[in-house]
Parts: C-alpha cells; structure tokens; sequence
C-alpha cells in the first residue's frame, strides 16, 4: 500500500506522505517489514510477520531488531484497542528477553495492556516462532499526550 512513499523524505511540519486506512492499521514501517494484524481488540493484539532474508542477520537468524519491532507494534495496537480514535501515545521504554533462534517461517506476537492509569500504559509481549516455541518475552512503557 505505501511501496511509492518508502524512500520519500519525512520533513518536520510537513502533511505527512502517506495516511493510514484505519486507526488500527499497519503503518509504513510495519508494512516494510511484513507485519500482520491478526486481531486487535479489548486490551490485546495477535500480529504475525513473515521471515524473510530482508530480515536476517548476518548469519541467518531473524534479526532482534525485527523481533522487538513486531513485539512493540503488537503491544502499541493492542492500545489502540482500548484507547479513542486520534489518541497521541509513544513508547518510552521498552526491554525483550531473548528466548530462542528464529530460523524461518512465520513469527507471531501476543501482546497485552497490563496496567492503565490517565497518561500511563504498560504492555507486553510473548512472541512464538512457526513451531510455537517462545522466542521472546517484550515489556514497554507507553505514554499518552496530554489533552
């Protein structure tokens, strides 16, 4: 969907180049990478995003950066889920565990809202590789805009 806008430039102040389909919707980035929303409702979120070389390390394995990206957006969607259309929200702090390789196929993350107070909202994430085996365990902190 956003193929012709992936090398346009991002000016601050500018209309951005691209506008999501939806509120709760894969993004450029998310889209880049090949991420899927499974689902996203009531405080939790199931995407799925395929291994491709694009995303591998220099030895074969799926790149920890691509793990954490999906963990990350899952939990981010699964706010989503629970918070009004146009909300302003952003991570502020975020750690994952490594578990186990992923060698191929396709990766999924489960992800939660755990806590909830006005500006506050933490997350997590269990991510599972094609065989179910869990690969990594993500913990975010996100921060909503003030209104």
């Amino acid at each position: 969907m956003y193929e012709k806008t992936y090398d346009e430039p991002m000016t601050e102040g500018a209309p951005l180049p691209f506008e999501l389909p939806a509120w709760i919707a894969c993004a450029p980035f998310e889209e880049y990478l090949g991420m899927r929303i499974e689902e996203a409702a009531a405080g939790r979120a199931v995407l799925t995003m395929p291994f491709k070389v694009k995303l591998a390390q220099g030895k074969g394995l799926m790149h920890g950066g691509a793990l954490t990206a999906l963990a990350d957006t899952a939990v981010a969607m699964a706010i989503k889920s629970i918070l009004p259309e146009d909300s302003h929200f952003a991570t502020v702090e975020l750690g994952l565990s490594f578990h186990a390789p992923v060698h191929g196929g396709t990766v999924r993350a489960v992800a939660r809202v755990m806590e909830r107070d006005e500006r506050t909202i933490k997350g997590e994430a269990e991510v599972f590789d094609e065989k179910g085996t869990k690969v990594a365990t993500f913990h975010s902190l996100f921060k909503v805009k003030r209104q």
